[in-house]
């Protein structure tokens, strides 16, 4: 029954115990792990399908660093803010975090956020779309070549797997990138929650022929 495999870092101890607590009230999720900070949850060996993370850490990490160290095992990242530095979400937002979402929110809330991260996609929150809107680097960065690329070839049919193979570059690699795409559209008010979204996006700024 078990879905979702869930990381939580965060340096205080009972929001950690009440978001485990909420998380494992859901049967299709479970916290196989916590930590204080980055380095600490990726020492403990448990594998996580989404990480809940804190955007202020004790150790005077950064998000852009902590959200790098997931994203580049593949694993998605979710900010877990109180929302009074927008500055951090915008930093985790360029980093690659699939999204925000407030500490304050009800347990529902969360639980959507996670489950929608799972699925792969943005987690718009108010906080994230603020963040972003007053981002102007981010708002207007266009796709990569890279990006680009890896477009084309997903949203022509292709699957993860096989772009990889055609790239020479990881599966983890080519969904990184399918990631930082549909959070870039978000961005501009063009969300592309599905592969149908992408086929439209792709076809819209002629990076394929319809």
């Amino acid at each position: 029954m078990i879905q979702g495999r869930i990381g939580i870092v965060d340096d205080h101890p009972a929001m950690i115990l009440g978001t485990t607590s909420i998380i494992n009230a859901h049967p299709a999720l479970v916290v196989t792990g916590t930590g204080a900070s980055v380095p600490a949850l990726l020492a403990s060996g448990a594998s996580y399908d989404v990480v809940l993370l804190d955007l202020i850490l004790a150790d005077g990490s950064r998000p852009a660093g902590n959200v790098a160290a997931f994203v580049s095992r593949g694993i998605p990242v979710l900010g877990y803010t109180s929302g009074e530095r927008p500055e951090l979400v915008q930093e985790a937002g360029r980093a690659g975090a699939i999204g925000v979402i407030r500490k304050s929110e009800p347990p529902k809330r969360l639980i959507a956020a996670i489950r929608a991260a799972l699925r792969g996609e943005v987690v718009a929150s108010p906080d994230w779309a603020a963040a972003i809107d007053i981002d102007d680097e981010f708002v207007t960065a266009q796709l990569t070549a890279r990006e680009a690329e890896v477009l084309a070839l997903y949203a022509s049919g292709e699957t993860a797997g096989r772009v990889a193979r055609r790239l020479c570059i990881s599966r983890v690699t080519v969904i990184d990138h399918i990631r930082r795409i549909r959070v870039k559209y978000m961005a501009v008010d063009r969300p592309a929650p599905s592969k149908i979204d992408l086929y439209l996006r792709a076809v819209e700024d002629g990076i394929i022929r319809p």
